[in-house]
């Protein structure tokens, strides 16, 4: 039997999450597909990035046990890990994301989960975070917000930040940066219920996250955004994250450069580009 429509029926599914679904955006399966993820079996795809050393893959393997598998990413030696669970009456599917400090693609690592993340489109990006460190954790968790809006913080080893008498306000934190904050202590399995229940209220559209993004531009920068980002608009309807693809044009990004001339930003909306840009305006920005 298929697992997947026996789990999906409409009669496991409460009528406001059934209706919140209508309505949220999900996977582009197309782009999953290139990127060796195959959902056929699953429901939702969840994304799991941060930085190394903040207990991620303590996290990948409290959620997933023993229901996971490795291999390389297509076209890379990069190693990557998969796995997944039920919750809810849904299959979900996690994708450990290469430890980077940063989306900035200087880096196989870095490229790997920008790519995931911006094509993929991941029906939840989970951003686990060192809550001993969260100062330096927030410039990775501030960029992928700034690709997507449907995240969640995992604010993983709240046993020693604990253990050093230090305090971390999630509820404080949940509020400023507009998405859910779970606190964990993946080692202990403590916090994955509150976890889960996050991801799951965001896949299915329960939560409606509303990230905060950082707007400090220059006047000069934020005239040139303005316009970028409506041309990028025009050219490609739908795209959820218009304004990202626009900084990182304006920052000189090759592959994001090559993906607008290519129009393989057009997979993103689900439509083909309505007016291409040229390499002339590319050039005038890259």
């Amino acid at each position: 039997m298929n697992q997947k429509k026996s789990m999906t029926t409409p009669l496991m599914i409460k009528p406001q999450v059934a209706a919140a679904c209508e309505a949220c955006p999900m996977h582009n399966a197309g782009n999953l597909l290139k990127l060796g993820v195959d959902m056929d079996e699953w429901d939702f795809v969840v994304a799991l990035a941060g930085n190394p050393n903040t207990g991620k893959s303590t996290v990948f393997n409290a959620l997933t046990g023993m229901r996971q598998h490795t291999g390389n990413w297509p076209g890379k030696t990069v190693s990557r890990a998969e796995g997944g669970f039920s919750y809810g009456g849904f299959r979900y599917k996690l994708i450990d994301l290469p430890g980077t400090y940063s989306l900035l693609s200087t880096s196989f690592d870095e490229e790997i989960a920008r790519d995931f993340i911006l094509f993929g489109q991941p029906d939840v990006t989970v951003i686990v975070t060192d809550a001993t460190q969260l100062e330096r954790n927030l410039n990775l968790a501030l960029q992928v917000l700034e690709i997507t809006d449907r995240a969640v913080i995992c604010l993983n080893l709240m046993d020693e930040a604990q253990r050093h008498g230090w305090q971390v306000d999630d509820r404080r934190l949940a509020r400023d940066l507009g998405v859910p904050v779970a606190p964990t202590a993946a080692r202990q399995g403590e916090g994955l219920d509150g976890l889960l229940k996050a991801i799951h209220e965001v896949a299915t559209g329960q939560a409606v996250c509303k990230p905060y993004r950082l707007k400090n531009e220059s006047p000069q920068i934020k005239g040139a955004l303005t316009r970028l980002t409506k041309m990028i608009q025009e050219s490609f309807p739908g795209l959820p994250n218009a304004r990202w693809v626009a900084l990182r044009l304006l920052d000189g990004d090759q592959r994001i450069a090559e993906a607008v001339r290519s129009g393989e930003l057009a997979q993103l909306s689900r439509l083909s580009p309505v007016k291409p840009m040229s390499q002339p305006q590319l050039e005038a920005v890259v």
